[in-house]
């Protein structure tokens, strides 16, 4: 059976969530020439017209085809090329399908890349975005004004009816994940939806995560805090809770970055650092903005793919040495 040659991160969440944004961020941090971003939202089974006609839902998992969704990415992971279905959102109909060769990193975001065992088994890192609802609304209702061409109205409309299907398809799928991402708005300022949003990262104990203890700074009221640490009991686990607020100032959110990357050569000194100009960029509208909670949940990500990578590799430095043996 052939072993696994590239990384796989799945992105995960309800529409409008942000994946998008992370997925691109994240490529941008590892060199896009490196990384094939997939979004598994094309593996629909009907298109717009015929959904209506049913009466499904693109969040319900048998309107996707689960099962092609599961191989490719199998795929993927090993090295092989794939024939890739293309949905396309702005007509509700499918275009030619694209063929995909794997890089060394592939992000695959969509609604239900964690929905079943046989898709989790693929990923080296799973991240669930579950951001505050109304900003998740605030989100999809520009981006679908804007983009596809729907009215604030029918977004609402269409939200409510998608209601069930995602509290039964798409919430569960956090309890699967590795890393958790809320986004949220600060408390008073219900008009922020972008640089200044607050994040708490949820981060299980499924992978190794980079011990940042020497930069928190929470204070017992937690006003002045930028970045601040907690720990509470789910189930099984003992999660870590990250708290980054929008409000760090550029020189915090320096000492966290270069601290992650300390954290990082500390596990395997032949690693580089990949420090482009910028983390943290998204689009609003025509303009690029920066948000140094993205930029650090992007970071954080990024050292989990880096450190799978280099466990990869002393995977296939051994299955070498045994070989020649």
């Amino acid at each position: 059976m052939p072993y696994q040659k590239t990384i796989l991160l799945g992105v995960v969440g309800d529409s409008a969530a942000g994946k998008t944004t992370i997925s691109a961020g994240i490529a941008r941090i590892l060199g896009e020439n490196r990384v094939t971003v997939i979004c598994t939202d094309d593996y629909h089974r009907y298109n717009r017209a015929q959904r209506k006609e049913m009466g499904i839902s693109a969040l319900d998992p048998a309107c996707n085809y689960m099962d092609i969704m599961e191989q490719d990415l199998d795929n993927l992971r090993r090295g092989h090329a794939i024939l890739k279905p293309i949905y396309n959102h702005s007509t509700g109909d499918f275009d030619p399908p694209e063929y995909i060769e794997p890089t060394e990193f592939i992000i695959a975001e969509g609604l239900l890349g964690l929905h079943n065992r046989g898709l989790r088994r693929n990923f080296d890192v799973k991240v669930y975005l579950a951001p505050e609802e109304e900003l998740r609304v605030q989100w999809k209702i520009k981006r679908d004004t804007m983009k596809r061409g729907y009215t604030p109205e029918q977004v609402r409309s269409s939200l409510e009816k998608r209601v069930n299907d995602s509290r039964n398809f798409i919430q569960p799928q956090m309890g699967d994940a590795d890393i958790l991402v809320k986004f949220h708005r600060p408390v008073g300022q219900e008009e922020e939806i972008g640089e200044h949003l607050n994040v708490q990262l949820m981060l299980r104990p499924t992978l190794p995560h980079p011990n940042l203890s020497e930069l928190v700074d929470c204070d017992e009221n937690e006003k002045n805090s930028s970045i601040c640490t907690s720990y509470q009991r789910q189930d099984d686990w003992l999660i870590e809770a990250l708290d980054i607020s929008g409000k760090i100032p550029d020189q915090k959110a320096t000492e966290v970055e270069e601290l992650i990357w300390t954290r990082l050569q500390e596990r395997s000194a032949k690693l580089k650092e990949l420090c482009p100009d910028q983390y943290g960029a998204y689009t609003d509208g025509t303009e690029t903005r920066i948000s140094h909670p993205l930029a650090l949940t992007q970071l954080m990500i990024v050292y989990h793919m880096l450190l799978a990578r280099e466990e990869l590799r002393e995977e296939h430095r051994h299955l070498a040495q045994r070989s020649t043996v």
